[in-house]
């Protein structure tokens, strides 16, 4: 698992059918401290996230893994909205 900040959506009206209904949402990673590392993935999003928020990444086989993207041709999914993280005792974020 990654963690990572949704900073836009992608559309894309043209896809395979067994895509369809599926959100795709742009993510990109972030550090432990909260900090944005520069890298992005187009990620399924399973949950309801939104712009601005942090979440869990799974990625490759692990993404097929949850009841939205089962058995379909994804290789990211969103599937946990972060509440809050902490490091040693110390909060590192709280939504």
């Amino acid at each position: 698992m990654n963690l990572g900040k949704v900073v836009g959506t992608v559309v894309a009206t043209r896809k395979d059918p067994c895509m369809d209904g599926l959100k795709f949402m742009l993510v990109r990673h972030i550090d432990p401290e909260g900090k944005e590392t520069g890298g992005h993935v187009v990620a399924v999003d399973a949950v309801g996230a939104g712009p601005g928020e942090l979440v869990l990444i799974a990625t490759g086989s692990s993404a097929r893994q949850t009841i939205a993207t089962q058995n379909r041709p994804c290789d990211a999914v969103i599937m946990a909205i972060v509440d809050s993280w902490e490091i040693g005792g110390v909060d590192k974020y709280r939504k």
